[in-house]
């Protein structure tokens, strides 16, 4: 029997503040299917429930394999379930297993609408996520965690809603998923820039761990830079006439105080609130992105 306790658990291991990088790519590949003349309410509402149930289920791997990697020994994040003792390893990987087979069957109805490229994604999706800290080669154990992030919570995600929707790709949907390949990157950054010295001493060697402090701030500001410039980019050269894809710049001010914060903040738990703060900021971005693509 499951109980309270043990519900509050799983919430918890969900990571609920950092889901939004699994939300906004969502809405900015159906803003780019609506502004193509092609939507379909029960594809977008699979996509994000899909799409959210990978993001969950991959933070349980995390919780777990980071566990037992001994990566959590000295934890300066958010609580994790696992090395808590709130939830076991056995719960944790039955819990992994189960959200990983909810976003799977909901896949089967995806396929059936998007044919095979989906179920490529599908499959490379959930073996990423798993792979990220499990596996004889985790990823974010060898430096290629953010560019898992980038990749599937960015560039993979927007074009794979959009594809779904219209069957086809555009050099427009690639351009559109960058902002939130890099809001999704930063999310990485911010929590492996405040595990730099644990995840040493865990042989975690994250990019943060492989190219230092400096430079994992500099990464931060670089890719939050990126992601304003796009809807300026995509203004010259896909719609001159088309202000509204400037509305994600009424968000810039606070990019501005997010990233002066980054560089003032130490390597300590201090940096737990900018990480939420850049998931909001994202998901924030993707809903002003997704009205200027449609309000053309």
């Amino acid at each position: 029997m499951v109980t309270a306790h043990q519900i509050r658990a799983w919430w918890l291991a969900a990571r609920l503040p950092s889901l939004p990088a699994s939300i906004g790519p969502v809405l900015v590949g159906s803003a780019l299917a609506i502004r193509a003349g092609a939507f379909s309410l029960p594809v977008f509402l699979a996509t994000l429930i899909a799409a959210v149930l990978l993001q969950i289920g991959a933070n349980y791997t995390n919780d777990v394999f980071d566990y037992l990697k001994g990566a959590d020994r000295h934890r300066l994040g958010p609580l994790r379930a696992t090395q808590s003792g709130l939830l076991t390893v056995r719960q944790m990987m039955a819990g992994s297993a189960i959200v990983f087979a909810l976003a799977a069957l909901i896949g089967v109805y995806l396929v059936s609408v998007g044919g095979w490229p989906i179920l490529a994604i599908g499959v490379l999706a959930i073996g990423c996520a798993i792979a990220y800290t499990a596996g004889p080669f985790p990823l974010a154990y060898h430096g290629l965690g953010d560019l898992f992030a980038f990749l599937f919570f960015g560039v993979v995600a927007v074009m794979g809603t959009f594809y779904i929707q219209l069957g086809t790709l555009t050099w427009l949907a690639f351009a559109a998923s960058l902002p939130s390949a890099c809001f999704a990157t930063c999310i990485i950054i911010v929590n492996n820039l405040r595990d730099i010295d644990t995840d040493r001493l865990a042989n975690k060697r994250t990019l943060a761990v492989r190219i230092g402090d400096r430079l994992t701030r500099v990464e931060y500001t670089a890719l939050m830079t990126g992601a304003y410039l796009v809807p300026l980019i995509l203004l010259i050269t896909e719609a001159p006439n088309g202000w509204w894809l400037c509305l994600p710049l009424i968000s810039a001010p606070v990019a501005v105080a997010l990233t002066r914060d980054l560089w003032r903040t130490p390597r300590s738990p201090a940096l737990n609130p900018i990480l939420g703060r850049t998931a909001r900021l994202g998901l924030f971005f993707s809903i002003l992105f997704s009205l200027g693509l449609v309000l053309r």
